[in-house]
Parts: structure tokens; C-alpha cells; sequence
């Protein structure tokens, strides 16, 4: 083993996915010498396991959804999907899982990229043991930002590892389709995935031990993409526990709570996530290994001068676009420290307050129908004191909802603080809606009164009409 001298950066950033990347832009737009330290790809676990590939995979098959509503194309496209071309326009979004374009854009900012495992090693250290075992020690003036994100969580069921499970890993990367594919968990992963593999010839069971999907979003999410699911072909079934699971001679042998036995080719469980923290050293700054990292709205770990944590590694919201966000709030954090600022902009929606996290967190869930929320839910609203009315509308009754395609269901929810008179979330569910989440975004981040919102007039006959349908039902009752 080799080891260099100590060099010194004024950042160094642990990670170099998306969140881990913009951390070092804003920390290099600032004039702040960056180091970033990666141990697989960089791009990190969106680019080539997440969000990429698994929109790649289910881009085609809403695209033949959408197609098989409208009379005078729906003839054309009633074969099934051609997999093997969905699968490599997949591989070619992954870049083959190649990463050379992102380490091209990190050399374009000024930073200095480090491969190896990056680990704690006292404050404001970070110690690189390379893929040939070489070793450098860096040391960061100002901060340090672990952006290392998180890993599938798997139950704990005896001889689960002799399985060979899929996690999202395989289920994204997966180079041909199972005849047969279990599902166990009932979020956004697992139904996701579900769609997908469904639609490209699967027979995909999928077992949710709650009552129903997307129990984070308002209830009606879950049952419409849950209809949808069936109707495709796949069985759902709630209120189930996976009691034990083993293969023999390649097949995949599932018992039940109940004990009904299934048998599959391949078992994904997309079970929740546990933070990628085990192995970074923080027992050498006095914190627990595995844990997800307590920040404040800096991204600043509590307690620390120096240590932030910036993505799913804090737990605020496991969210490519909202650790990216997160990045943008801490890169301006480290930048006013370093600059000696005294005071930072840290109120509500302050340059250095990543206040999003608590009250405007949008998302899209790609299954088909879209399901996109923001903000809180009806449940969620009641919980928290607030007195709040929901205002439901049928999507289906939109103008551009019907021309968008024949059959169309879907439905839409904001829920309304009745003191402030503005909306604290926003919920549709139908085709098409994913592009529909942003205007929702801008209401409740912006705090827009609903008097105000009567004077944005959506475009005719758009989907958007919605928002008219849905203030004019709050204005008349």
C-alpha cells in the first residue's frame, strides 16, 4: 500500500451522485477548491440503478398505454412491447454503465476526483483507500459533505441471501425479463417496477403487507394504481407477509403468512432504504455508524462546524430532486461560511434554509396512471392541527383529460388552510399528470393565496383546467 502526503481543499465531498455533484458545483462556483471521492460510478445511484434507468424502462410503456386509448392508433399498437429494444434504449440512458461523461463534467468544474472508499479520519479528514490500495489523506478547510445516499434494506428471512433477491439494482439493470417476478412492498419502487416488468411480459405478483399502495400519498393514489395493476394482468395482494422464501433448482419459492405458496423465476423486495453510512468513519467524529445524519436546514450535521450531510444520507426526503435541491441550499451554506458571512440567510425559504423539505416536497410516481403529489396530505394536515378542508375533482371531467384519451380516470385533490386561505398539498393521479406537478409545486411553495390563484388561467383544453374546476368547487361550497 502506497499513501501520498496530506492535501488540502477547502471541501471535500464523500459521493459523487447527483446530490454529491452539485455540492461540488456550487462549492467550485464559489471559488472553493473541491475534492470528491467516489467508490463506484460516478453519477451515482440515480443515473445508473434509480431514476434513469427506471424511467428508460417505463417510458415505453406509458407511451403504449397512452396509444391503445386513442381510436385510430390503438389497432397499430395492440402487440405487445418489443423488449429487447425497450431494454437496450435502457442500457444506452445508463450509458452502458459507463461513467466517463460525468467524470468529464466534474474535470469541466474544477473538481478533483478521487476513486476509492472514502472514510473518516478525525475532523475535517477524509481518508481514500484506492481500488489498487493506494491511500491519500484529505483535509478540508471548511467542510466536508457527505453525500453517500442509501442502499436497499432487505427483511430479515432466513437464508434470503442464498435467493439471489433482486433489490431496485437488479430490477432496473436487468438484462432479460423473468416469466414470472414476485414483488414484495407496496411504495413507489415496488410499484413502479411493477408496471414495468408487467408490461414487458412478466406475470408479476405483488405483495403488500399494508392495505393498500403509496401509503404516503392521499389513499386514492394507491387504489387507482392498484386497479390499474390488476387490470394489466398482475395480481395484487394486500394485507400479506412474506413468511419465508427459498429456491430450489431455480425457482423462487414463496410462503405467505396464510400459507399460500408462490412459485417465480425472480423475487424483488423493495422493502425502504437504510443509509449508506456503515463504513464512513463517523465513530472517528463521535457519531454512530449506520445512522442516517440529524442535519439542520443548512444540511449541517448537528453539532458539527464542519460536517454536513446532504440527501437520502439525512433522511429529510429521499428524493433525487430533492437532494439536489438540498445540494444547491448546502453549497451556498459552505460558501457563505467560508466567505465569513456572519449571519445567514436561514428564515423560511432563505438562501441557506432548505425549506422545501419541510412543506414543498413534489413527486411522481411513473406508473401508469402518474401519480404526483406536493406538499402534505388531507391526513397529514388534520394531524398537524391545521384546519384544512379537501377539494376533490374527477379529472375525468376535464376537457383535455378526455382528449388525452379515451377511458380516462383519474382524480385530483388540494388540500386548503382554511386560516391563510392557501394550499398545503396538491395530489393528481391520472395519465399525464407527471407534467402537471410543477404548477402545484410553485402554488404551495410560493404560498399563493387561492384569490390569487383564480387570476392563473389555464390554458383550454388542457389537463391543467383542473385548477379552475378545483377552485371553482372550493368557491361554491
Amino acid at each position: 500500500m502506497t499513501e501520498s502526503e496530506s492535501i488540502a481543499y477547502d471541501v471535500v465531498v464523500l459521493g459523487a451522485g447527483p446530490v454529491g455533484e452539485n455540492v461540488a458545483d456550487r462549492t467550485r462556483a464559489a471559488g472553493l477548491s473541491t475534492a470528491i471521492v467516489e467508490s463506484e460510478l460516478v453519477g451515482g445511484e440515480c443515473s445508473y440503478w434509480a431514476c434513469m434507468p427506471s424511467k428508460a424502462l417505463l417510458r415505453p410503456v406509458i407511451a403504449h398505454a397512452d396509444a391503445r386509448r386513442l381510436p385510430g392508433l390503438s389497432q397499430a399498437v395492440q402487440g405487445p412491447l418489443d423488449a429487447a429494444a425497450v431494454l437496450a434504449r435502457r442500457n444506452e440512458y445508463t450509458s452502458h454503465w459507463k461513467d466517463d461523461g460525468q467524470v468529464q463534467w466534474l474535470d469541466g468544474i474544477g473538481a478533483d476526483l478521487y476513486r476509492g472508499h472514502g472514510r473518516l479520519a478525525g475532523p475535517r479528514t477524509v481518508a481514500v483507500t484506492g481500488p489498487d490500495g493506494e491511500r491519500h489523506v484529505l483535509t478540508a478547510r471548511h467542510a466536508v459533505a457527505v453525500c453517500t445516499g442509501t442502499r436497499a434494506a432487505l427483511p430479515d428471512l432466513p437464508g434470503l441471501a442464498d435467493v439471489r433477491p433482486w433489490t431496485s439494482r437488479e430490477a432496473t439493470a436487468a438484462q432479460e425479463v423473468p416469466g414470472r417476478l414476485v414483488v414484495v412492498g407496496g411504495g413507489v419502487v415496488a410499484t413502479e417496477m411493477a408496471t414495468a416488468w408487467q408490461a414487458l411480459g412478466s406475470q408479476v405478483t405483488l405483495l403488500v403487507r399494508g392495505k393498500g399502495l403509496l401509503n404516503r400519498m392521499e389513499p386514492f393514489a394507491g387504489e387507482l394504481v392498484a386497479e390499474a395493476l390488476t387490470e394489466a394482468g398482475a395480481d395484487v395482494r394486500t394485507g400479506t407477509s412474506v413468511e419465508s422464501v427459498t429456491r430450489e433448482n431455480g425457482t423462487v419459492v414463496v410462503v405467505t403468512g396464510t400459507g399460500d405458496r408462490i412459485e417465480a423465476d425472480e423475487i424483488l423486495f423493495a422493502t425502504g432504504r437504510a443509509p449508506r453510512t456503515d463504513d464512513i468513519g463517523l465513530d472517528t467524529v463521535g457519531l454512530e455508524p449506520g445512522s442516517w445524519l440529524e442535519v439542520d436546514d443548512s444540511l449541517r450535521v448537528t453539532g458539527s462546524q464542519w460536517l454536513y450531510a446532504v440527501g437520502d444520507a439525512n433522511r429529510r426526503a429521499l428524493l433525487t430532486h430533492q437532494g439536489k435541491y438540498q445540494a444547491r441550499i448546502a453549497g451556498a451554506a459552505i460558501a457563505a461560511r467560508a466567505s465569513g458571512v456572519p449571519i445567514l440567510e436561514s428564515d423560511p425559504w432563505g438562501a441557506h434554509a432548505a425549506t422545501a423539505d419541510h412543506d414543498a416536497v413534489p413527486q411522481v410516481v411513473f406508473t401508469d396512471p402518474e401519480a404526483a403529489s406536493v406538499g402534505i396530505s388531507l391526513a397529514e394536515a388534520e394531524q398537524a392541527g391545521h384546519r384544512v378542508r379537501a377539494v376533490d375533482y374527477d379529472l375525468a371531467s376535464v376537457a383535455g383529460a378526455s382528449l388525452y384519451g379515451d377511458g380516462y380516470r383519474g382524480r385530483a385533490r388540494m388540500v386548503v388552510d382554511l386560516e391563510r386561505e392557501i394550499l398545503l398539498g396538491v395530489t393528481f393521479v391520472g395519465p399525464g399528470v407527471g407534467e402537471l406537478i410543477h404548477s402545484a409545486t410553485v402554488a404551495v411553495a410560493g404560498q399563493v393565496p387561492v384569490s390569487r390563484l383564480w387570476h392563473a388561467v389555464p390554458s383550454y383544453p388542457t389537463i391543467s383546467e383542473v385548477w379552475l374546476r378545483l377552485l371553482e368547487a372550493y368557491r361554491d361550497n
